[in-house]
This record gives C-alpha cells, structure tokens and sequence, in this order.
C-alpha cells in the first residue's frame, strides 16, 4: 500500500483543483475527454473487425491496449473524465472541498463527456464509417452495443465497478511520475485488462450505445438481417433501454469502485495506519514514563 500512500496527498490536491477549477472551463475540458474516450472506442472497434477466426484473447488484448490512448490523451492534454474525477471524494474526505461542490463538479464533468462522446457519434455517422470493410466495422459496433445492454442490472453495476477499479489505479499510477512516456505507459495494461476483459466504462458507453443506434437505421437492412439482427432483436436498442439498462447501474458501479474501493478505501487505510502508528509511539512514551529510573 505504500506505492499508493506516498502519492495520497497528490491525488487530494488533484481532485481540489478539479472540484475548484472555472465551471465553463471544466466542462470544455469535459467535452474534450468524452470525444477523446470515444475515439479509444473507434480504435478499439477497427481493431476487432474482420478477426472471427483469430485468437478471443489476443484479439480482445489488442483492441484494450489500443483503447488505452483515450485516457492517455485524458491524463496526459489535463482533460476532465468523470471516471477519474470522482478520486475528488478523497479531497471531500479530508474537507479540503464540500460535498455539495464536489457533487456538481461529477455532474458538470458527467454532461460534458456526454456531450464529447455525442459530438463524435456524429462524426463518425457523417463519416460512413459504419460500412468500412463493406460494412463489417458497422456490425462489429452493432453486436458490441447489443452484448452491453444484455448484462442484468446487477452485472453491469459489478462490471462498472470493476472498470473503474482499473482506471482509477491507472490514473494513480500516473501520478507516479513526471515522465510523459512513463505516465503514458504506466497507463497501459490496467485499460488493457477492463477493455479486454469486458468491464463496463460508463463515459465510453455514451458513445458506443448511441453509435449502436444510429447504425441500426443508417446499415442496410439485408446486412442487417443476414447476421441475425432483426428488428426484434435491435429493439433492445433504444433510448430508454441503454439509460436503464447499462448507464444508470455502470455509472453507479463505476463511482463505487473508483471513489469508494479505490479513492476511499486507500485513504481509510492510511487514516487507520496513521492511528495505529500514533497510538504505538504514544504506548511507548507511556511505558517510557512508567519505568522505574535505576541509579547511575
């Protein structure tokens, strides 16, 4: 734990200086970290297209290390990611911030990156990815929209967590050092293993599942329905059921891994060592004091 506890104090700073900044200014930063996120998505998308036959892991490794570069790009240009600005309830934990701030800090940060992420879905539908490799990059998004919102709530609350566990310690780890490159790669393999494995992302799914519904409309519909997406099963694929069904219980998930497991959890646990360690020194200048002085 002390790997993490030597750079407590950087991650409270941090997350004063989030809840503190210029309101306009924090939610541009926030516009810029949602497009960014999504962009980590459209590598990660054109990446895993056209590979069926390779390897399930290797492919899925490939498509989480590139999907890295979001929060790279994040970290590293100072953007604003709801995911990692809820570390600032560490800062409220120690009162270096209200609650009532640090809570429209999240949701200013919250609106922006959807705004980001929506900015994008708009490109990249004016763009036509969606027929790249005749229309097998548009699929891939299709399927990966569909498999999100078929978690039972309970899942994509634990998958949110859990994805937020790994963002929150890649972004600890790169408060580690002042080297760009470092930071960078420091950042890697803990985006590697949430994307890969599967975990859910909350910001990212505000540009994955919209993007899945425009394609429903926007690919043709005999490709469409040649891998099985009919009209029933692309209903799953609406407004309503992408809100209730993955980014209200991901979003919850992912505030209790990253501000609670992680933010929290390691500062309760520097706050008990400390007790601990303050109460041994006490016990010993009690004994100290307690004991008989022998005569020179």
């Amino acid at each position: 734990m002390k790997l993490f506890s030597e750079h407590l104090q950087t991650v409270i700073a941090s997350g004063e200086g989030k809840v503190n900044k210029p309101s306009l200014y924090r939610f541009i930063q926030a516009i810029y970290a949602g497009f960014f996120i999504g962009l980590a998505f459209v590598f990660y998308v054109t990446v895993t297209t056209g590979n069926s036959e390779a390897h399930w892991g290797a492919v899925h490794l490939m498509g989480g290390a590139v999907f890295s570069l979001g929060l790279i790009l994040v970290v590293l240009f100072g953007m604003e990611l709801f995911t990692s600005t809820v570390l600032s309830a560490v800062a409220c934990a120690q009162g270096r911030v209200s609650f009532a701030k640090m809570l429209s800090c999240w949701i200013e940060v919250y609106i922006g990156n959807a705004v980001g992420a929506l900015i994008l879905v708009g490109l990249v539908c004016a763009g036509g990815l969606y027929m790249t490799d005749g229309g097998q990059w548009g699929l891939n998004v299709v399927g990966i929209a569909l498999h999100k919102v078929h978690h039972t709530w309970g899942q994509a609350f634990v998958l949110g967590m859990m994805c937020n566990i790994m963002v929150c310690l890649a972004v600890w780890f790169a408060y580690m050092s002042k080297d760009v490159g470092t930071k960078a790669l420091l950042m890697v393999m803990p985006v590697a293993l949430f994307v890969a494995t599967g975990f859910e992302h909350s910001i990212a799914n505000m540009f994955m599942l919209p993007v899945g519904i425009a394609f429903k409309y926007l690919l043709p519909t005999d490709l469409l329905l040649s891998h099985g997406y009919t009209e029933q099963v692309l209903e799953a694929l609406s407004i309503s059921h992408i809100v209730t069904a993955n980014l209200i219980p991901v979003t919850l998930g992912n505030i209790v891994g990253g501000a609670g497991v992680i933010g929290l959890g390691i500062w309760g646990t520097e706050k008990a060592s400390g007790a601990q360690d303050a109460k041994v020194v006490e016990n010993d200048k009690s004994a100290a004091r307690s004991t008989p002085k022998t005569a020179a």
